[in-house]
């Protein structure tokens, strides 16, 4: 394969990856309209996903070796991040629905920059303050820019809108905790290595948790919802991941990141295809916005 092959396979592969994370908020909520509970959905997608990849490992024995420091910091930390982000995000898709959940979870590289600024002592120029501003007003017009908000009613009625606001700044959050801990183990543990533990650790956190809030996690009650849920764990979670990794590979990690952008742009065609989830046109230009803000503050990424 030559250069200019290598380099097209690994947009290729981006693509792939941001339409696959893309679907998320679709297939949660087609999910909820099969009478799923909103943490039973996040416990089931890190279940099968987790079951995906120890699969995948008795193929791979490399991805089980790991020092018990790693062991501890990954499936403890990383464990209770992937927790909170399962459940928050779910909330965030119902509250608000798929553009403006997914545009409030763009709001993670912001506080990576930020953390990373503070924590790793990583440089935070004009440019990225700039892009950080672009990307907040952005999701304050997307998740501002639908029909339900301008009703006040949530996106399901199984939440409220302030809960779904409250649920995507939650899971940018540990979105962004999950970023700054990758930082630090992946080079010491490798990528394939950190995801597995952490979802291992979220689907142990998840296996006690999600009783207290809601009882026990349900099984899908119809073969479509078994669909939606393999399609979930195993399509946007573990399928989307090996795709970034495989893109990592052939191009850098910042033009990776970049094409991997769509995702919010695939979400909310999607929800609108599918359950009507229109955006008003300022919804629509903040969606545009965060997508341009996020992309710009990987681009600068490659000239640094």
């Amino acid at each position: 394969m030559t250069n200019k092959q290598t380099r097209i396979a690994g947009y290729l592969f981006a693509l792939a990856a941001g339409a696959t994370w893309g679907t998320t908020g679709p297939l949660s909520t087609a999910l909820y309209k099969e009478g799923a509970q909103l943490t039973d959905v996040g416990f089931w997608r890190v279940f099968l996903a987790t079951a995906g990849f120890a699969i995948y490992g008795l193929f791979n024995r490399d991805l089980f070796r790991i020092d018990k420091r790693g062991l501890v910091l990954i499936t403890l930390v990383g464990g209770a991040l992937v927790m909170l982000f399962e459940i928050a995000f779910q909330y965030a898709i119902a509250g608000l629905g798929v553009a403006p959940a997914v545009a409030l979870l763009y709001t993670a590289p912001v506080t990576v920059a930020i953390l990373g600024h503070l924590v790793l002592k990583e440089k935070l120029t004009s440019l990225r303050i700039l892009l950080a501003f672009v990307v907040m007003i952005g999701v304050a017009l997307t998740v501002n820019g639908t029909a339900d908000a301008a009703s006040g009613h949530s996106a399901n009625s199984q939440t409220t809108r302030w809960a779904g606001i409250v649920g995507g700044l939650l899971a940018a959050a540990s979105y962004a905790g999950t970023t700054i801990l990758a930082r630090f183990a992946v080079p010491r543990y490798g990528a394939k290595r950190v995801l597995f533990y952490e979802l291992l650790g979220g689907t142990l956190m998840l296996a006690v948790v999600v009783p207290l809030l809601s009882g026990v996690p349900a099984p899908a009650a119809s073969l479509a919802g078994w669909i939606y849920i393999a399609a979930l764990g195993i399509g946007s979670v573990l399928a989307a991941n090996f795709f970034f990794l495989a893109a990592v590979k052939r191009i850098d990690a910042a033009p990776t990141a970049i094409a991997a952008s769509v995702e919010p742009l695939v979400g909310a065609l999607l929800a609108l295809a599918l359950f009507g989830q229109q955006l008003l046109w300022f919804g629509w230009l903040g969606l545009a916005m965060v997508v341009a803000g996020v992309s710009g503050g990987y681009r600068e990424e490659t000239t640094e």
